[in-house]
C-alpha cells in the first residue's frame, strides 16, 4: 500500500550538467529573440524554465508582449538543441543518486515523482541521459504553472490520477537543491529535504529552515528513513 509521495528536483538534486545548459539556452535566445539577455549571467537555481526566457529577455529591453509571442519557438528550439547537443558524458549524478534511487523504487510503501522548474520535455531528456528517467513515472513541470508554488498540488493531482490515492501533507516529501524547493513544500505542508549539491551552501539552506538539511544523497539509509517517517516536527 502506498504511503509516502516523493518529489525530487533535477538539476541540483539529481544531477549537474556544468555549463552546457546555459549554452544551449543562450543560443536559442539568440536564434529567436535576437539576443542572450541575461541569461549568460542570471542564476538559474530553483526558477521556472519559462520565468527564466520572460526574465532574461526582459532585461534586454523586450516587452511582455514581445516575449510572449515568440515564447513557444524560444521553448522549442532550446528543447531541441538541448537534446541534439548534450550526450551522457555531459551528465555526472549526484553523490548516492543512483542507489537511493534504486531503493526508493523497489520500496512497495513510495511512490517517486518530479517536482521541477524544467520543461517537460528538456527534464526528461537530462534524466534519460544517465538512465534515470524510468524512476519517474509523472511529475510537475515549468509546463504545468508559471510560478513553483504552483507545483505540488499539481504533483499531488497527477499522483492521485496514477495511484488513486490522495496524499496529503506529512505523507508528501520535496527534495531539492535551493530555497525554492523548501519554500513550495510549504504550499502542501510537506516535509522538505534539502541538500546542499547546487548553488545554494548549506549554511544558505538553513536560513530557510528546511525540515531536513544534508550535504548530500549518499546515506541510503538515513535518507529512507527520515522518508518513512510520519513527522514533520
Amino acid at each position: 500500500m502506498l504511503k509516502k509521495l516523493v518529489l525530487f528536483d533535477i538539476d541540483g538534486t539529481l544531477l549537474t550538467m556544468g555549463s552546457i545548459n546555459r549554452t544551449v539556452l543562450v543560443d536559442a535566445l539568440r536564434e529567436v529573440y535576437g539576443t542572450e539577455g541575461s541569461a549568460g549571467v542570471c542564476n538559474f537555481a530553483g526558477k521556472m524554465d519559462s520565468n527564466i526566457i520572460y526574465e532574461t529577455m526582459q532585461s534586454a529591453g523586450l516587452s511582455s508582449k514581445e516575449i510572449a509571442e515568440k515564447f513557444g519557438l524560444a521553448k522549442k528550439t532550446y528543447i531541441e538543441m538541448l537534446q541534439t547537443r548534450t550526450q551522457p558524458s555531459d551528465v555526472v549524478l549526484m553523490a548516492g543518486v543512483r542507489d537511493l534511487l534504486d531503493t526508493l523504487a523497489n520500496h512497495s510503501e513510495l511512490l517517486l515523482g518530479l517536482l521541477t522548474g524544467n520543461f517537460e520535455e528538456s527534464g526528461r531528456h537530462k534524466l534519460l541521459l544517465p538512465s534515470i528517467n524510468h524512476y519517474f513515472p509523472f511529475g510537475a513541470f515549468a509546463d504545468d504553472g508559471r510560478h513553483r508554488n504552483e507545483l505540488p498540488p499539481v504533483a499531488v493531482e497527477k499522483a492521485y490520477q496514477l495511484s488513486g490515492i490522495k496524499f496529503v501533507e506529512q505523507d508528501i516529501i520535496i527534495i531539492g537543491d535551493t530555497e525554492h524547493d523548501i519554500a513550495c513544500a510549504r504550499v502542501m505542508n510537506a516535509k522538505s529535504i534539502a541538500v546542499a549539491t547546487g548553488t545554494f551552501s548549506r549554511e544558505e539552506l538553513q536560513q530557510h529552515y528546511p525540515h531536513v538539511l544534508y550535504e548530500n544523497l549518499s546515506q541510503t539509509d538515513v535518507v529512507l528513513n527520515e522518508i518513512l517517517q510520519s513527522s514533520i516536527n
